[in-house]
């Protein structure tokens, strides 16, 4: 999302994305090359990570901190977040050095060691776009401080801020709730998203990370049980990144990541999207499933897919198996295409670039004006200090 708005704001601002080497969120490898480089016509400066994360061990002390997260000093709060990463001393240096050179500092999610570690770093010039809910991390008493240290929070929907209102006693006088904009292409194709991967039968998507955290093993077992008492030939489809095993059964099929045309190309393809995660700050691919027209089916133990759902009124949400297997029953053919056009009549009111834009604006134009000290920014010395 950082790369999606750097690419509207460049029009009016100049723009770097400081960022690190790293890929994989698991493990942090260096894997991009360091120094700058363009992409999508917006500057980025990428940082090695001093080491990558032993998952293993990470995973052992994350269930000792969340078990006793009362008893955790500062100190061990904090080596919690090293662990967690991605930590980049060269990126941190970077910031001290250049702070003069930069009006303002978006930093893209609170729970990262590049966010925990460099925003005190430039507090007063900072703005904070959270992407936080309800999860155990944020229970621990260091992001008490972080929070209220920024000149300024962008919320993503309105349960966001107000769970983080109720959070933490302290947070920045100023503040907004911005979304995104969603573009969907007009080229999108479903006949060759079903030639590429031969799928001629009507799918549930699954589209995003497949992992654990975002309920997916759940959704295994409650499609599966599904499929078990319906004669329907309908498939479940995941798009996606592995990060668990996903069972062997022939009305599951998974595809693998893909680019972003065959992405469309599945949303436009599918009969409804599903999304059974209960940890959602803004979800974006809801977003992207109602731009294509089509329904989505959410996690009702989360309130921001429920929340998305009532204002698009695009969507059912579940809370057992028994609602699932009604809700997909529910969807025939004449409330799949109301609620996928009330979806996207609400996306595109409430989801465009143009007031995205000036919405970021308002925020970013109240961080004060830096004066250079030395004149003009030196883009060419940036990058020699910090790679080739």
């Amino acid at each position: 999302m950082a790369l999606q708005v750097a690419e509207r704001l460049r029009y009016s601002y100049d723009v770097d994305i400081l960022t690190t080497c790293a890929l994989d969120y698991q493990t942090w490898r260096n894997e991009l090359p360091v120094g700058h480089s363009i992409v999508r016509e917006v500057h980025v400066r990428r940082f090695p990570v001093d080491k990558p994360r032993d998952v293993r061990s990470f995973d052992r002390l994350s269930a000792r901190v969340a078990g006793d997260l009362a008893g955790q000093t500062l100190t061990q709060q904090e080596d919690w977040m090293r662990a967690q990463g991605p930590l980049s001393t060269p990126l941190l240096h970077y910031l001290a050095e250049y702070e003069p050179y930069y009006d303002a500092f978006a930093f893209f999610t609170y729970l990262y060691a590049t966010t925990y570690f460099g925003l005190p770093r430039v507090a007063k010039k900072a703005v904070l776009i959270p992407f936080a809910h309800d999860e155990w991390p944020i229970r621990m008493s260091m992001w008490d401080e972080l929070f209220a240290a920024p000149r300024a929070l962008i919320f993503s929907t309105s349960e966001e801020r107000e769970f983080l209102e109720r959070r933490f006693e302290r947070l920045p006088e100023r503040s907004a709730t911005i979304g995104v904009g969603i573009e969907a292409p007009p080229d999108r194709n479903p006949e060759r998203f079903r030639k590429r991967f031969d799928i001629e039968e009507p799918f549930v998507l699954y589209l995003g990370r497949i992992e654990k955290s975002k309920g997916v093993d759940v959704l295994f077992e409650d499609f599966m049980r599904y499929r078990r008492g319906s004669t329907t030939p309908l498939k479940l489809v995941l798009v996606g990144r592995a990060h668990t095993t996903i069972p062997q059964h022939r009305d599951i099929i998974a595809v693998g990541q893909v680019d972003e045309r065959t992405k469309w190309d599945a949303l436009a393809a599918c009969n409804l999207l599903v999304m059974p995660s209960q940890y959602e700050s803004l979800s974006l691919v809801l977003l992207e499933a109602w731009a294509c027209a089509k329904p989505v089916l959410v996690n009702a133990r989360s309130s921001v897919l429920v929340g998305q759902c009532r204002r698009a009124q695009g969507g059912i949400w579940y809370d057992s198996y028994e609602e699932f297997e009604v809700a997909l029953d529910l969807f025939d053919g004449e409330l799949r295409e109301r609620l996928g056009r009330q979806g996207q009549e609400h996306v595109r009111s409430a989801y465009n670039w143009s007031d995205t834009v000036l919405a970021y604006r308002d925020i970013l134009d109240a961080v004060p004006l830096t004066a250079f000290p030395n004149g003009a920014f030196d883009h060419e010395r940036s990058v020699r200090s910090f790679g080739p």
